[in-house]
């Protein structure tokens, strides 16, 4: 454990060295070495691969904004709150010096020609000036964008209110940040509350303690209209940038007879295509 390391787990107030498997259960993970190193091991063994693009250091970091945002304790309660006593969100502080470190150790097996991806903490203009140090090959800035987070930052839930949202924060924020990384929307879907004829609070469900009863009160044919038209403007968004990923492939759920799950056919872009809520692209 070095002493960047050993700072982490100060300021987090984390363990991070050896293995602690007391606790370890279906719910609990055992305690496991550093990120870092589970990095190196990654770019060890897969760096040289033809078919890798590149590795991302972390998926979703959660910073104040969105802890605040999506009332995190609240949505997700601790399984273990003795366990969960004194977490909160990743700074920004944080992120920036492991960033830095975890390239410098990817780097030490994966060849500059393969992309090292960072998540922008829910925060995309915050990356300004960051990285662009000559030392730097090949930094992608991976930014994930739902109407559902949208709705609770204000956005408004009608046609208008979302494409002008998406207009105004999706695209031009992506516009002006490929001024200083590639950037990629690595999440996205259709799901907005709308479609699904009801406040959903920011895309909450039964796992969220919501009410199973909830039925629509769209049709069919004006969710495929609310549907098409998201799906354009989300897609001229990201073409301004540099690449996206839809979220999710295939969804397991039962939306028709598992009772509330209104809506959530459209995290299925397989469905999504099915039902011509998706252009053929």
């Amino acid at each position: 454990m070095n002493e960047n390391e050993s700072q982490w787990d100060k300021l987090l107030k984390i363990k991070t060295t050896g293995r602690d498997d007391s606790h370890a259960d279906q719910y609990r993970y055992p305690y496991e070495p550093t990120p870092y190193s589970v990095l190196e091991r990654l770019a060890e063994r897969y760096g040289e691969r033809k078919g890798l693009w590149g590795i991302e250091v972390i998926n979703e970091p959660v910073t104040e904004n969105m802890w605040e945002t999506m009332k995190v304790p609240e949505r997700y309660p601790a399984v273990d709150p003795e366990l969960a006593e004194g977490s909160g969100s990743v700074t920004f502080d944080f992120l920036r010096g492991f960033y830095k470190d975890a390239y410098d150790r990817i780097r030490k097996y994966m060849p500059e020609e393969k992309y090292v991806v960072i998540h922008d903490g829910f925060e995309l203009k915050a990356w300004k000036g960051y990285m662009q140090e000559e030392k730097y090959k090949n930094v992608v800035l991976d930014t994930h964008q739902y109407l559902m987070v949208a709705e609770a930052n204000g956005c408004e839930q009608t046609m208008e209110g979302y494409l002008k949202y998406i207009r105004e924060h999706f695209q031009k924020d992506i516009q002006e940040m490929e001024e200083y990384f590639p950037v990629i929307c690595g999440e996205w879907c259709l799901f907005n509350s709308l479609a699904c004829g009801w406040d959903t609070k920011g895309g909450q469900s039964v796992l969220n303690g919501l009410d199973g009863e909830v039925e629509s009160s769209v049709s069919d044919e004006e969710k495929k209209k609310i549907y098409q038209a998201v799906a354009e403007a989300q897609l001229a968004a990201w073409n301004t940038g540099s690449g996206y990923f839809y979220w999710s492939y295939k969804l397991l759920t039962d939306t028709v007879n598992d009772k509330g799950w209104t809506g959530w056919d459209s995290w299925d872009l397989g469905r999504c295509v099915d039902f011509g809520w998706f252009p053929r692209v």
